[in-house]
């Protein structure tokens, strides 16, 4: 169950954020198999300014279309299953018209327990939920 924030800068229209939180959210089924409902994202639109998205030292430019994701998931996929998410998204993003360059993820892994879908439990631990299975690829 990722839980999944988009920064991106103001400008785009309402399909465009859209297209962009369907490519991430389709990439994250095809490729870690979760249920289809197990959808939260948060998209945030800032002014100009207020993303600073440098190349780290990689040679490109970044442009104002930036899209900064975080990606917040229960550990223990292997290496390969995240690299094969995070190409799997610029894939669906570039179909949503954003550039490799602009594709920036980090990833940030915890654990069951860490998890409250409401009313202040802990679902996974209380058992009220089924802890998911992993595609460990």
């Amino acid at each position: 169950m990722p839980l999944v924030r988009i920064d991106i800068n103001t400008g785009r229209s309402a399909e465009d954020l859209r297209r962009i939180s369907q490519g991430i959210h389709d990439a994250i089924l095809a490729e870690y198999g979760i249920p289809e409902q197990d959808y939260f994202h948060i998209m945030t639109e800032h002014p100009a300014g207020q993303i600073v998205a440098q190349d780290a030292g990689l040679g490109f430019e970044r442009t104002p279309d930036v899209v900064m994701i975080q990606i917040f998931t229960q550990g223990g996929r292997s290496q390969a299953a995240k690299q094969s998410l995070f190409s799997a998204i610029a894939e669906r993003l570039a179909e949503a018209g954003v550039s490799g360059e602009n594709v920036f993820i980090g990833y940030v892994e915890n654990t069951a327990e860490d998890w409250s879908f409401g009313f202040g439990r802990a679902q996974y631990v209380t058992g009220e939920l089924k802890t998911p299975q992993k595609s460990m690829l």
